[in-house]
């Protein structure tokens, strides 16, 4: 039985998951972030305290224990030889000291020396030489698995495609994949010519770039790679500094401007050097990377399953500028949550006019004690979304005034309400309030839901206006005569429009429950929903069969459950099926029933595979994972240190306990 403080810890574990899944998403498959580094991570720092606190609360698929993001689906993805690990970040020279204790309880005996580099602001690529053959290129992906993107690697000039094939035969080199300023300024200057939109920043476009279909659109990008980094068995080196020697001989883009630092205050002098020098770099930088220089050593630090203990990322503080709000909007999104929205004084930051930035919720504004007339510090987040970090009280003056947030919908009028355990308040009139039904509609027609690629918001809109659509359903009844007297619509557009309709009978179950638009379902769990119920069974679904499949939690399951029990919203599913959208359980990955309705758990250090695999294999052969030891769990699969869930699972003589060979043997792989 759970005690209020383990429930409570549970359900923000949940949702710190969720929201840095979310950021990974953002920053690694969509080249999109929307929060800071700094921020980024202290959701992160604060996932980790509380599984440290409540250890069995941890998750396979824990942010904290995988690196970046799955792959994409699209694309051809492929096994790294060597795992692909994230840094640690700090963003103060404290940091570094405390670290470097760390470092000397491991190696008490000896002095440590250390090797600076640039922190290059790019996309992490993974490059494999065969017998001095380039082989392939790959994308960090989730630090197991990347994307294969070799064709447009070899756009790059300064890539080599063959080196003097010595020792060692087969070894991978990393580094990124980057934009100098003035390719960047380049390519923007091209669109504003062609009233392109411009793109934001180097770092996204270089890594959007690498994913481009055309190779020869690639070239004219004008990339670049800095090598940092070579991976592999039995390599001759003794020294990080070694080895970017050995790199920058071979013909690899090693810039020059690392440095061997005999200690801690010559690592912090090439900090403050860089710090002050990074505006004259032709390219971006973020922060400064410090590794410990001995491979010996760094063999004895090894790694935490997401870096490695013997380097650490020193980070640049992002940009910040001050200014006056002038008011604060409220905002309401397509599930009726409220978001206040700061209206700024414009302002210059990182080269671009800021008026708006987010406030998050009422909490946000209480804790920053934020008055309107207030003079508030702005950065942007991940150098994109503006965001209010705090407010300089000493320039407050009398005339600034407290902020009343509302109690009423800005758009409707209805009582506002906050659920327990949420930051954010709702507008509960999701039928009737306008934002909520456009919204609604915007993310049903939207890319990664049904993807009607001709019906943009402003369409959407003008359907609205003309009481020709009031919810989702309403679209495939649309027809030629109901379009064609509509404002800007001629032949043309409306075939495109009823075929864009059409076209969306044959997208993927999990693409149908992603755009029914169910609060806190988002793309990961319509997959797993697609996979293991089918509409129907979700129709009469209990919250204790949702809890029974990973990644979804208590909050998502009640959400789930509360939708197919609204006779309003069971009746837009039912209008979907009758019209022919695909409410199908999806079979697409799955290679066998073997496993057919048998559960899963896996605990201790893998060796055979990783955590990511073994989801995989289990799904493809028609099994479920569970995130906990319970009698409705069927096998345990045991890798080194079981620890408690073994224990548990001995009580419980309906589940039988697995080795990773048995496993495999069991779905025929070996």
């Amino acid at each position: 039985m759970e005690n209020s403080q383990e429930k409570i810890a549970k359900e923000k574990i949940q949702a710190l998951s969720q929201e840095i899944h979310l950021h990974n998403e953002k920053y690694y498959n969509l080249d999109n972030p929307s929060i800071s580094d700094y921020a980024f991570d202290q959701l992160l720092k604060e996932l980790e305290a509380l599984e440290k606190q409540f250890p069995h609360l941890k998750t396979i698929d824990s942010p904290t224990q995988n690196v970046g993001k799955k792959p994409v689906e699209s694309a051809q993805i492929t096994l790294h030889k060597n795992k692909m690990y994230s840094l640690s970040n700090s963003y103060n020279f404290q940091d570094l000291e405390l670290w470097q204790e760390r470092i000397q309880k491991n190696i008490p005996e000896e002095s440590i020396e250390y090797f600076c580099e640039l922190k290059y602001d790019g996309a992490s690529i993974n490059l494999l030489y065969q017998n001095g053959n380039f082989t392939r290129a790959l994308t960090r992906g989730d630090g197991i698995r990347g994307e294969e993107v070799s064709q447009n690697i070899l756009t790059i000039p300064s890539i080599p495609r063959k080196i003097e094939p010595d020792f060692p035969a087969e070894f991978e080199i990393r580094g990124e994949v980057m934009l100098t300023l003035e390719a960047f300024e380049k390519l923007n200057k091209e669109r504003e010519e062609n009233g392109l939109e411009l793109y934001a920043n180097p770092r996204n476009t270089a890594s959007g770039s690498l994913k481009l279909l055309d190779a020869t659109e690639v070239k004219k990008r004008g990339l670049d790679c800095f090598l940092y980094h070579v991976s592999g068995e039995d390599l001759p080196f003794k020294t990080h500094e070694h080895m970017l020697d050995w790199a920058k001989n071979k013909g690899f883009n090693v810039p020059n401007t690392g440095k061997h630092c005999s200690d801690l205050q010559s690592v912090k002098e090439y900090i403050d050097h860089w710090e002050s020098q990074r505006e004259n770099l032709p390219f971006e930088i973020d922060g400064i990377v410090i590794k410990v220089n001995s491979l010996n050593h760094q063999n004895i630090l090894g790694y935490t399953a997401k870096a490695p203990r013997w380097a650490m990322a020193y980070k640049f503080k992002t940009e910040r500028v001050s200014t006056a709000l002038l008011d604060i909007e409220y905002q309401v999104g397509r599930t009726g949550s409220i978001t206040p929205v700061a209206i700024l004084k414009p302002v210059d930051l990182g080269g671009t006019t800021v008026k708006r930035a987010s406030l998050h919720n009422e909490d946000f504004i209480s804790n920053l004690d934020l008055k309107i007339g207030d003079i508030v510090y702005v950065e942007k987040g991940g150098e994109i979304i503006p965001k209010v970090l705090g407010v300089d009280l000493s320039r407050r003056s009398s005339d600034c005034k407290d902020v009343d947030f509302p109690k009423v919908c800005p758009s409707c009028g209805s009582e506002l309400i906050k659920a327990q355990g949420e930051a954010n308040h709702f507008c509960p009139n999701s039928m009737a309030c306008k934002p909520q039904v456009l919204g609604r509609l915007v993310h049903f027609v939207s890319r990664k839901a049904l993807n009607m690629e001709n019906l943009g918001q402003e369409t959407l809109e003008l359907l609205l206006k003309e009481n020709l659509v009031k919810a989702y359903p309403d679209l495939f009844f649309l027809t030629k005569e109901d379009l064609l007297p509509l404002d800007r619509m001629a032949e043309k557009s409306v075939s495109n429009i009823l075929e864009s309709i059409q076209k969306a009978k044959s997208m993927p179950y999990a693409k149908v429950l992603f755009a029914l638009g169910i609060r806190h379902v988002g793309e990961t769990v319509s997959k797993k929903l697609a996979q293991h119920f089918s509409i129907e069974d979700l129709k009469k679904i209990s919250v204790s069969q949702l809890l029974e499949i990973g990644d979804i939690g208590e909050k998502i399951a009640q959400s789930i459950v509360d939708f197919f029990a609204d006779p309003i919203y069971l009746s837009w599913v039912e209008t979907l099926q009758s019209v022919g959208l695909n409410f199908e359980v999806s079979t697409q990955n799955k290679l066998s029933s073997v496993l057919e309705n048998a559960s899963f758990l896996f605990t201790g250090k893998l060796a055979l595979f990783t955590r990511d695999m073994a989801k995989e294999m289990v799904e493809q052969y028609g099994g479920r994972l569970l995130s906990s030891v319970s009698p409705k769990l069927d096998y345990l699969v045991i890798g080194e240190s079981p620890g408690s869930k073994l224990t548990k699972a001995k009580d419980i003589p309906s589940i039988q306990i697995l080795t990773e060979t048995q496993f495999l043997e069991k779905i025929g792989k070996i």
